[in-house]
C-alpha cells in the first residue's frame, strides 16, 4: 500500500505522520475535467457504470457512471433516502443490483460475494458496528485476518501448520490496537465498549487484511464528540498510509476538513461532485438537502461555517443542533 512510511511500532506500519499531528494536505488534481457528475479520475480505483437497484417500483439507486479517486479521501454524502447505503451495499456484494456493472482495481465485482471483495482487498464497517459482543476485543481483531490457516479443517489439527500465524497475527492485532489506543481493552469484551469506542475496532479490524480501499458507513454516527477528533485523524491516517477512503456522512463540518473529493447523491443519482468547499455551494446539492433555493453555503447552514445567518438558517440550525444532540443521547443510552 504506497510508499514505506517513516516508522513501524509493534510490527504495524505507521504513517509518517502522526496522529494528531499538524492538518495535512488535501490531494489535488484527482480529476481530468471539471467537477461534474461522472467527470473521469486520473487515477481510478474504482469505475461504476450504469448500476441501479430497484425495490418494487421505487428506484433505490441509479448512477450512470462514477470513478473514486485512488489515494484520496472521497465523502458520499446526500440526505436521508438519497441510496448512499444501498450503493455501499451494492459495490460490497452485500446486495445484488438489477443492472450494471462496476470494477475494484480493474477487477469486475459484479456478482462477487462479499467475503471475496473483502479477500481483493476492498473492506467495509458499518453505520451499527458489527463487533461480536461475547468475544475479547483481541479476539474481535483476530478475526479479521484473512487466509487463516486453521480455519482449514485438517489443518486444524496440526498446530505446527498455524501456529506462526496465529503469533503473527496476534502481535498484528495488538499493534493496531494501541495505535488505535485500545491496547488497555485487549482483554475486555467487545460489549463493554462504548459506541465511539466500538467504531475504532472495526477500523482497526479492517486494517487487519491490509485493504487498499476502506468504505465507511457513517464513522460518526452516535460517536461521543470526545472521541470524534481521534476518528478524524485516524482516517486521515489512512490516506497517509497509501488507503484509499470512501465514507458516507451527514456532517458537513467533518466533510470539509478531511475529504479530498465529494460525491453527493438525491434519489438514487449522483446530482454533484468536486472539492469539498465548490460542492458545499453548488445550488443542485443545496437544493437536495433543504428542498428548494435558497442563496447560502451548505457549510453555514449545517452551522460549520462562520457567517452572518439569516432568522430562517438559524431556526434550521438550531433543529439540527437538537436532532444531533438527541441522537448522541440515544446512541449512548443504548451502549449502557
Amino acid at each position: 500500500m504506497g510508499d514505506t512510511p517513516a516508522g513501524e511500532t509493534d510490527g504495524v506500519t505507521e504513517p509518517a505522520s502522526a496522529t494528531g499531528s499538524i492538518p495535512r494536505p488535501k490531494a489535488t488534481g484527482l480529476a481530468t475535467g471539471p467537477g461534474v457528475p461522472g467527470v473521469t479520475k486520473v487515477d481510478p480505483i474504482m469505475v461504476i457504470d450504469g448500476v441501479t437497484r430497484r425495490f418494487g417500483g421505487l428506484t433505490a439507486v441509479d448512477v450512470e457512471h462514477l470513478e473514486i479517486p485512488r489515494n484520496a479521501i472521497t465523502a458520499l454524502i446526500g440526505p436521508n433516502g438519497a441510496g448512499k447505503t444501498t450503493l455501499f451495499n451494492l459495490l460490497c456484494g452485500f446486495d445484488k443490483p438489477n443492472t450494471g456493472t462496476w470494477s475494484y482495481d480493474g477487477q469486475s465485482l459484479a456478482g462477487i460475494p462479499a467475503f471475496k471483495v473483502a479477500r481483493m482487498g476492498q473492506v467495509r464497517t458499518f453505520q451499527l458496528t458489527k463487533a461480536l459482543s461475547l468475544l475479547t476485543v483481541l479476539e474481535n481483531m483476530k478475526l479479521g485476518a484473512p487466509k487463516q490457516r486453521g480455519e482449514k479443517f485438517w489443518q486444524a489439527f496440526f498446530p505446527f501448520v498455524w501456529r506462526k500465524q496465529e503469533t503473527d497475527n496476534e502481535e498484528k492485532a495488538r499493534g493496531l490496537l494501541k495505535r488505535f489506543k485500545l491496547d488497555a481493552k485487549e482483554k475486555d469484551f467487545a460489549a463493554s465498549l462504548s459506541g465511539g469506542q466500538r467504531k475504532l475496532l472495526e477500523m482497526a479490524r479492517a486494517l487487519m487484511s491490509d485493504p487498499n480501499l476502506v468504505m465507511l458507513d457513517e464513522p460518526m454516527a452516535g460517536v461521543n464528540p470526545a472521541l470524534t477528533q481521534s476518528l478524524l485523524d485516524h482516517i486521515l491516517d489512512l490516506k497517509d498510509l497509501g488507503v484509499t477512503v470512501l465514507f458516507v456522512e451527514h456532517d458537513m463540518h467533518m466533510v470539509r476538513h478531511i475529504a479530498d473529493w465529494v460525491v453527493v447523491m438525491a434519489e438514487g443519482r449522483v446530482v454533484a461532485e468536486g472539492p469539498p468547499d465548490s460542492v458545499m455551494q453548488d445550488q443542485a446539492v443545496i437544493d437536495a438537502y433543504l428542498g428548494s433555493h435558497q442563496d447560502v453555503d451548505l457549510g453555514v447552514v449545517t452551522g460549520r461555517v462562520a457567517g452572518e445567518l439569516d432568522s430562517s438558517a438559524q431556526e434550521l440550525l438550531e433543529e439540527i443542533k437538537e436532532e444531533e444532540a438527541a441522537s448522541i443521547a440515544n446512541a449512548e443510552e443504548e451502549t449502557k
